[in-house]
């Protein structure tokens, strides 16, 4: 399993950075929110609803969780776990 040698919240700039390898990923806590990879949020998706993410959006807290980040988000929501792999793919 590929896993990142680092992960940082960069919670002001509402980035998180992961760095893989050589490589350093960053990803806006807003695009993160919006692709949530929970069943609810995908089933939503799936349906055509279009959440909208507030730019303001943070990531209040990281859980690992083995294969890959619980995120809490500020508005509340918690219930995604993003796999490293799903994390790498997203831009």
């Amino acid at each position: 399993m590929d896993v990142p040698s680092g992960v940082s919240n960069q919670r002001s700039e509402g980035e998180l950075a992961l760095q893989w390898g050589e490589v350093r990923q960053v990803i806006s806590h807003a695009r993160l929110r919006g692709a949530c990879p929970c069943s609810q949020c995908r089933a939503a998706r799936l349906r055509g609803g279009i959440s909208l993410v507030a730019e303001g959006v943070r990531i209040e807290r990281i859980e690992l969780q083995g294969y890959g980040l619980q995120l809490m988000f500020s508005d509340g929501h918690d219930r995604g776990i993003y796999p490293w792999a799903y994390l790498r793919e997203l831009q």
